[in-house]
């Protein structure tokens, strides 16, 4: 269709297993996922791409430990291990993943002082990635969605679409979570109640 567009969330090295900030069964979905490429007119990836340092690292922020959380200007960040750091091996999209048909790669979190778990804003909601001026621009009215993980990237992506006016559905199927202290239920009801189709 058209007027609709793919984003694959962070399907990276450092999301599946043995990387850095593993998802558990996170290279499950990339068959998924390339079938998902192969039908889509339109394909857009984001990339996590954090310079090393990056204020949403555990190894930041003496004392703390990955997963704490702390108050950043813009609201409560957790702090992750070292992952996806520009340039490292961990950056770089899954072996497996047939992306050579994207239109566009969406870096975040290459700002030092600010993460991004949106496709469309960073943390502080409301810096734009372009991204939304991009599918506008483009006449793109509906985003499906999948990828790494369900409830931190993909969720907030998929809200942030919706907030934007976009219709936003997700292939479950194709996204695996990480469900820190109950993260996935709450991400998943905050996305049903917010419109977006779960498929």
């Amino acid at each position: 269709m058209a007027d609709e567009a793919l984003i694959v969330i962070d399907v990276q090295n450092d999301f599946c297993p043995g990387g850095a900030l593993a998802v558990a069964g996170g290279d499950e979905i990339i068959p998924v996922v390339n079938r998902l490429i192969q039908q889509s007119a339109h394909v857009i990836l984001t990339q996590d791409w954090h310079p090393a340092g990056h204020s949403s690292l555990a190894s930041s922020h003496p004392g703390k430990a990955p997963f704490a959380t702390v108050t950043m200007p813009y609201g409560e960040q957790t702090l992750w291990p070292d992952h996806c750091i520009q340039g490292s091996p961990g950056a770089e999209f899954h072996p497996g993943l047939e992306w050579t048909t994207a239109e566009l790669v969406v870096r975040k979190g290459f700002r030092r002082d600010i993460d991004s778990y949106s496709a469309f804003f960073e943390n502080d909601h409301r810096t734009p990635t372009g991204l939304g001026g991009y599918l506008r621009e483009r006449g793109i009215g509906r985003v499906t969605l999948c990828g790494l993980a369900t409830d931190f990237c993909v969720a907030f992506s998929a809200l942030d679409a919706v907030a934007q006016g976009f219709s936003a559905s997700v292939v479950l199927d194709a996204c695996r979570g990480i469900d820190l202290s109950g993260s996935l239920a709450a991400m998943t009801q905050r996305m049903r109640d917010a419109g977006v189709a779960l498929i």
